[in-house]
């Protein structure tokens, strides 16, 4: 019994010790193939992905990442340039949007980014297309615009005042006219204002009323955007004078170089002086500037006359008696006009030429002559007693200048001196004519030819001028015509050393009216 209780205790405990087993069995074999599972899971390698830079983290060109594979297309001088390479998980912010796998409207839509993870090397399949951002519009562009439409709306509104103010004074018109306004006598085109049909004389006679010299400023620069130039005429330091057509009219145009500015602007200043048109003068039509694209023209547009300057007119014909007398009455009246103030409340000031000379004083189809390029001429300041002089530092002809002139003796503060001056050049013009007239005329040359060189330095001119005191020599023939004896004893109270003894202008026009009308003289 004893042996059968022992036996059964025994077998109680083997039962209790296998079941115990099992327990400890049955609980840590889930355990261990758990860890199992993990540490598989932590040594299986990441996703692959294709990379092309030249960093130790890509070897051959792969690299690991236990994130994302990330491919990108730049422009970069015109040229596609392609990225490829990883983005570790920690990198991925935020995790649901990755910012280092988008593209956005910063980065300019010339940059395209992608990326994946669906299977090792994936980035190198990615197509990546990029869409250049289109130019923007230029400030300077949008500034041009606004400018454009407020000019336009400047231009409107200018044009819807003019027809407000034309609809007003129309009924005003046609009550004090005192007619209706489709009268069988008043055809639209019979009743063109003026302007339209008008020469250029007659522009200037209807605008200035003989008062003034060249048209209204307005009416200026639309001349002178309308004139065609044809052939070129001239040429001097200034520039180059060109013969043009306006209208059917010819004109001279003097273009001047953009460097003659002062003496562009100073010529027609002076041009348009009140009172100093007149026909001995030449006729000044326009002053305007023009653009040809490459540099600014100085335009200034006067009286065409095609007989040209009175030194290519004595260079290649003779005169007789009768025109020696009217060109040279001509230029002295002329010149008397210039010296002559005029007092009023619209009065001419004196003016000096300061460069008289043939080649500044052209002959009309008549064989008058008129007194041109005035663009060293002074004024004389009356209210002050002082001398308008031009800033450019243009001087006159060498060969005709005056003792005083070379010598520099003359006071410039006074406004006689340069009167006189002129006196003195007025006569070695008179000398030029009148070795052209008569039945044995001698050959053209300009004053002083054979004491000086063609082209005489201004110590030439004062040596003989001044220190020597020569004069240009009178031709024994003169003394048995009476009209060149007569023109001679002018041209010698003409150049007096001494400026005060010299005729004045008027004094010399007076002589030569004289001798035009004597009986000796049948013009």
């Amino acid at each position: 019994m004893f042996l059968f209780n022992n036996v059964a205790m025994n077998t109680f405990h083997r039962r209790r010790y296998f079941q115990l087993s099992f327990l400890i069995v049955s609980f840590y074999l889930p355990l261990t193939n758990g860890i199992k599972t993990l540490k598989t899971s932590m040594v299986v390698t990441g996703l692959k992905c294709y990379c092309n830079s030249d960093s130790p983290s890509c070897p051959n060109s792969t690299c690991e990442t236990d994130g994302f594979c990330m491919a990108s297309t730049s422009i970069e001088n015109g040229e596609h340039k392609r990225t490829y390479h990883c983005i570790e998980l920690k990198a991925l912010i935020p995790i649901e949007h990755p910012f280092g796998c988008s593209t956005t409207k910063t980065r300019n839509e010339s940059v395209v980014i992608q990326c994946c993870e669906s299977y090792n090397m994936c980035n190198r399949d990615l197509i990546l297309e990029t869409h250049t951002k289109p130019p923007e519009a230029s400030s300077m562009t949008t500034a041009w615009q606004v400018v454009l439409w407020i000019m336009v709306l400047v231009v409107l509104g200018v044009c819807g005042a003019i027809s407000l103010w034309w609809a007003k004074r129309a009924p005003k018109t046609i009550k004090r006219e005192n007619r209706s306004l489709f009268a069988p006598d008043d055809s639209f085109c019979d009743t063109r204002h003026p302007m339209m049909t008008a020469t250029i004389r007659d522009m200037i006679e209807l605008t200035t009323s003989g008062s003034g010299s060249g048209l209204p400023l307005l009416v200026q620069r639309s001349i002178a955007r309308q004139i065609q130039l044809v052939d070129i005429i001239g040429k001097g330091r200034f520039g180059e004078v060109w013969r043009g057509r306006w209208r059917g009219e010819n004109v001279a145009v003097k273009i001047f170089s953009s460097r003659e500015e002062c003496s562009w602007f100073r010529e027609a200043e002076i041009y348009q002086t009140v009172m100093l048109r007149h026909e001995n003068i030449l006729g000044f039509i326009a002053a305007d500037n023009k653009d040809n694209g490459t540099w600014t023209q100085l335009w200034l547009i006067t009286d065409y006359h095609e007989n040209g300057s009175l030194f290519d007119f004595l260079s290649v014909r003779t005169i007789d008696a009768a025109t020696l007398v009217k060109m040279a009455l001509s230029i002295a009246t002329g010149l008397a006009h210039l010296h002559m103030d005029i007092v009023g409340t619209k009065g001419k000031p004196a003016i000096a030429h300061r460069d008289l000379k043939s080649k500044n004083i052209l002959v009309k189809a008549n064989l008058s002559c008129v007194i041109g390029d005035l663009g060293l001429a002074v004024r004389h300041n009356v209210a002050g007693d002082s001398v308008d002089v031009p800033s450019t530092n243009r001087v006159g002809t060498k060969r005709y200048m005056a003792p005083e002139v070379l010598d520099e003796s003359m006071d410039g503060r006074q406004f006689d001196p340069y009167k006189r001056s002129d006196v003195y050049s007025l006569g070695l013009v008179l000398w030029e004519m009148a070795r052209r007239c008569g039945a044995l005329p001698d050959e053209y040359q300009p004053p002083y030819y054979d004491l000086v060189p063609p082209d005489p330095a201004l110590e030439d001119m004062r040596r003989v001028v001044c220190i020597e005191k020569r004069r240009p020599v009178l031709p024994n023939r003169w003394h048995s015509d009476p009209v060149l004896s007569a023109i001679s004893k002018v041209m010698k109270e003409c150049w007096y050393q001494n400026p005060a003894a010299r005729l004045t202008a008027l004094r010399i026009k007076k002589t030569l009216a004289n001798i035009a009308t004597t009986d000796h003289m049948k013009l």
